[in-house]
C-alpha cells in the first residue's frame, strides 16, 4: 500500500544521512536535505491516500506546535499545504462522480466550469465555476465532487484505527480508546453525505443572515457562510468564496489581521452551538478564509456534532475552577464532566499544569498565543520525565466530549500559529456556559 511508502522511504534517508556524513559532507545540509525530502514524501503519501488518513494528517498540521522541530519550517509547510493543496484526482475520475449525481447532461447546469481543481482535501475536490441562474454570466460558485471510492477506502482502510487513536491521544492520554475510534469513525462516514453537510451549512447560513437575531449580530455580522446552491450525497454546489486562508494570513499578515481573524475564528467556533444548536468541529485553518472586508469566511460543515443545549455547561464550569477554585471543587468538576476515573485522586497542583494549555488563557482578558508558548505546555505534560505526565494517564475524556476537547485544542493551535493577541475572557464569558458564576447556565 502507498503508506508502506513512509516507513521505506525513512530507512533509505537513515542509510543516505550515514554513507553521506561518512563521505565527509556537511552533516547540518546533509541533515537540511534528508529532512526536506522526509517531509515532502510525508505530505505526498498522505495526499494520495486521501480518506481518513489524509484527515488525521491535516488535524495534526492544524497543531503546528506539535510537529518536530524544524528551523527550516519544512515540516510545518508540506503538512500545511495538506489543508488546501492536496493533490487530486484527474479529471477524468472526477467527472464520472458529475455523470453519476447530476446526469450525462451536467454541462447544462452550469454556464462555464473549470476541470482544473481549485483545491483538494481529504475527502473531495472543488472546481470554480459559474451556475446557470438566469444572468448573463452566471452565479460563481465551487463545486465539491466526492473522490470516486473514498467510501470504500475509509471503511477498508485498517490503518485508520490507528490514525485515528493517534489523533485522539493529542487530547489527553487515558482515553476510552475503543469508543472513540468507533466515534471518529462514525464522523467521517457522516462526512461523506453531502446532502448532510449541506442541511448543516444552511443551518450555519440562516442563523448569521436572519434579520430576527439581533442579539446575536457581534458573532454573525463578522462572519460569511456561502449559501448552498444544490446538493447530492456526493457533490456540492455553493457561492464561491474569496479571501485569504488563514495559513497564508499566520504566513503574511500583518498584526492587525492576525489578531482580528484570531478574534473571529475563536468567536465563530464558541458561538456556534448557542446559536444554531451546531458545533463545527473541523477547525483546521483550511476551512477559514479572511475576507477583503475584513469578515471571517467559513467552509467545509461536514464535521459538525449536534450541542442543542450549547456547549457543556460542566467543561465551563471546569474551566472556571481551575482559575481559582478549591482543590475540591476542581476534583468535583472533573468527575462531574466525566474526566476523572471511579476511585482515582490526583495532585490538583499538577492538574493545573496538565490543563494549562486549555485553561490558562482564560486567566485573562487579552492574551497573547504564540506556539512558543504551547510548545513549551505540551513539551511538559507529555515528558515522562516531568511529574504532570502521570495526571493525564488518570484522566478519562468520554467519547461524546472527544470533540469539545478536539476543538478547544483547535483553537489553541490555531491561535498560536496565528501569534494572535485576542480577547478570552469577555468571549468566554459569554459564549461558554457555566464558566461565568453570575451568568444562567441551562440543565447539563
Amino acid at each position: 500500500m502507498q503508506l508502506l511508502a513512509l516507513p521505506a522511504g525513512a530507512a533509505r534517508d537513515g542509510v543516505e544521512l550515514a554513507v553521506r556524513r561518512l563521505a565527509g559532507q556537511d552533516a547540518d545540509q546533509v541533515r537540511r536535505a534528508v529532512r526536506a525530502r522526509s517531509a515532502d514524501r510525508t505530505r505526498r503519501v498522505l495526499g494520495e491516500v486521501k480518506g481518513g488518513v489524509l484527515k488525521a494528517g491535516q488535524l495534526v498540521s492544524a497543531i503546528e506546535a506539535l510537529l518536530p522541530a524544524d528551523p527550516d519550517l519544512t515540516w510545518q509547510q508540506a503538512l500545511s499545504s495538506l489543508q488546501e493543496d492536496a493533490p487530486g484526482v484527474p479529471w477524468r475520475e472526477a467527472e464520472t462522480v458529475l455523470i453519476a449525481e447530476l446526469g450525462r447532461e451536467w454541462r447544462e447546469l452550469f454556464h462555464e466550469f473549470d476541470p482544473s481543481p481549485a483545491a483538494a482535501a481529504s475527502i473531495g475536490q472543488v472546481h470554480r465555476a459559474r451556475w446557470r441562474d438566469g444572468t448573463p454570466q452566471g452565479r460563481p460558485v465551487a463545486v465539491k465532487i466526492q473522490y470516486p471510492g473514498v467510501r470504500e477506502a475509509i471503511l477498508t482502510d485498517l490503518r485508520l484505527l490507528s490514525i485515528a487513536g493517534a489523533a485522539a491521544g493529542l487530547v489527553a492520554r487515558g482515553l476510552a480508546m475503543r469508543a472513540i475510534v468507533a466515534e471518529l469513525r462514525a464522523r467521517l462516514l457522516d462526512e461523506l453525505d453531502y446532502t448532510r453537510e449541506a442541511a448543516l451549512q444552511n443551518a450555519f447560513h440562516r442563523a448569521i443572515t436572519d434579520p430576527d437575531r439581533g442579539a446575536d449580530v457581534e458573532a454573525g455580522a463578522d462572519v460569511v457562510v456561502p449559501a448552498v446552491v444544490h446538493a447530492t450525497s456526493r457533490v456540492l454546489v455553493q457561492d464561491w468564496l474569496d479571501g485569504v486562508p488563514l495559513a497564508e494570513v499566520a504566513r503574511s499578515g500583518s498584526q492587525a489581521e492576525r489578531d482580528r481573524a484570531g478574534l473571529l475564528y475563536q468567536r465563530f467556533l464558541l458561538s456556534g452551538p448557542e446559536r444554531t444548536g451546531l458545533l463545527h468541529t473541523d477547525p483546521h485553518p483550511g476551512n477559514f478564509r479572511l475576507m477583503p472586508d475584513g469578515r471571517l469566511g467559513v467552509l467545509d460543515f461536514g464535521s459538525c456534532l449536534a450541542l442543542p443545549g450549547g456547549l457543556p455547561v460542566s467543561f465551563g464550569r471546569l474551566i472556571r475552577a481551575l482559575q481559582s477554585g478549591a482543590d475540591v471543587e476542581i476534583l468535583d468538576a472533573l468527575r462531574a464532566n466525566g474526566l476523572l476515573r471511579p476511585g482515582v485522586d490526583l495532585e490538583v497542583a499538577k492538574l493545573r499544569d496538565y490543563l494549562a494549555p486549555f485553561s490558562e488563557p482564560s486567566r485573562h482578558e487579552v492574551f497573547s498565543y504564540s506556539t512558543a508558548w504551547l510548545r513549551e505546555q505540551f513539551g511538559r505534560v507529555n515528558d515522562p520525565r516531568h511529574p504532570e505526565f502521570a495526571v493525564g494517564l488518570k484522566l478519562s475524556i468520554p467519547p461524546e466530549q472527544l470533540f469539545t476537547f478536539r476543538v478547544w485544542l483547535g483553537i489553541v493551535g490555531v491561535l498560536c500559529r496565528l501569534e494572535a493577541t485576542v480577547p478570552v475572557g469577555a468571549e468566554l464569558r459569554r459564549w461558554l456556559p457555566g464558566f461565568a458564576p453570575d451568568r444562567p447556565s441551562p440543565p447539563d
